[in-house]
This record gives structure tokens, sequence and C-alpha cells, in this order.
């Protein structure tokens, strides 16, 4: 009696632990995540805009953050600036030459906490068929129990990626990020 109380019990604790651990989806087609960027227009403005388009998946586990992994691909066709004519050359073979590469990937291959829900994220993109490291400063926003049944999580962050790094025909520097990532648990 006393080993089946124990094995329960261990049992228990196990599940217990390992119930903190969960997969998510990321919340797109509910507007609950988005993807925005801004880089400088010829040096005089920014140029604000966002990928409408991408989907993706992440883990969390609040009692094991380094464990923690988020895979996000981009549809790159789905650049919108709020202008048509900008948005199609921005498509074109100058920037982002969506007939040639159709999605950018983000890949994390580290997540760091570095306390009071800060993280920083250390993954691979992937941009016009060339991968480089990036850097993404995170907080955790939140997570919970949804109106809808479902149980949310969420993050913020913000990162920046250099266009010559690259192979952009026409370089304005830098692009900066914002990234707001809400999941549902699977």
């Amino acid at each position: 009696m006393k080993k089946l109380l124990l094995s329960s019990l261990l049992l228990a604790s196990t599940a217990m632990t390992s119930a903190h651990a969960a997969d998510y989806e990321i919340d797109y087609q509910g507007a609950h995540a988005s993807i925005n960027f801004k880089v400088k227009h010829l040096g005089y403005s920014w140029l604000t805009g966002r990928f409408n388009k991408f989907d993706g998946q992440f883990s969390y586990d609040e009692k094991n953050i380094e464990a923690s992994k988020i895979t996000v691909n981009i549809d790159t066709a789905s650049v919108d600036s709020n202008h048509a004519e900008r948005d199609k050359h921005l498509r074109d073979t100058d920037f982002l030459d969506v007939s040639k590469f159709t999605n950018a990937k983000f890949v994390s291959k580290k997540v760091m906490d570095m306390g009071d829900g800060k993280l920083k994220i250390i993954g691979d993109i992937t941009l016009q068929g060339i991968t480089k490291e990036l850097i993404i400063d995170a907080e955790k926003i939140g997570e919970g129990d949804d109106p809808w049944g479902g149980y949310r999580a969420g993050f913020a962050g913000t990162t920046s990626i250099a266009m010559k790094d690259f192979g952009y025909k026409m370089d304005f520097g830098e692009i900066i990020f914002d990234l707001h990532i809400e999941g549902i648990r699977k």
C-alpha cells in the first residue's frame, strides 16, 4: 500500500511539474499577433508597415524558460505599408523578391531568462535565402484563461536587421521590428 501511495504521489508531482510546459499556436487570425516594421525612408522619415500573413508556434514553461522554443513563418507577399504602389515595389526584386523568396522564417536556438519577465531570444532568421542570427529583446505580457474556454500566453519584443546583410538592392540601413505574439495553448 505504501508503494502504491508513494508511486501515486510521485506520478502526480511529475504530472504537476510538466503541466507548466505547454505548446501554443500563434493567434494571427484573431489579430492578436502582429509583425510590424519601420525603416527610414530616404533618411527623411519613417516608413512603417506589417506582414499580414504569418503563422507559427512556441513552447513555454515558466519553470524552465531556457527550454522554450519558437518558430515563425512569414508570407513575404503579405507585406503591407498601407500604400499599394509602394507595396508592389517592396515585393519586387529591389526588396523582398517574393516571386523567388515566398517566405521568411525565424527559428529560436536559445531563450534566456533575464528576470522580471524579460527574455532574450536568440535564433536564426532566413530572409532572401540568407540565414543570419537574430537577437530579440522580449518580455512576457501575461497568460491565463480566455473568454472562449482556451488558455493564452502573450509576449512582445523588438529586434532589428541590417538591410545590407540580406542582399537588398536598395539599402536604407536598419529595419526595426516590433513584435507582438499571443498564442493559444494546444
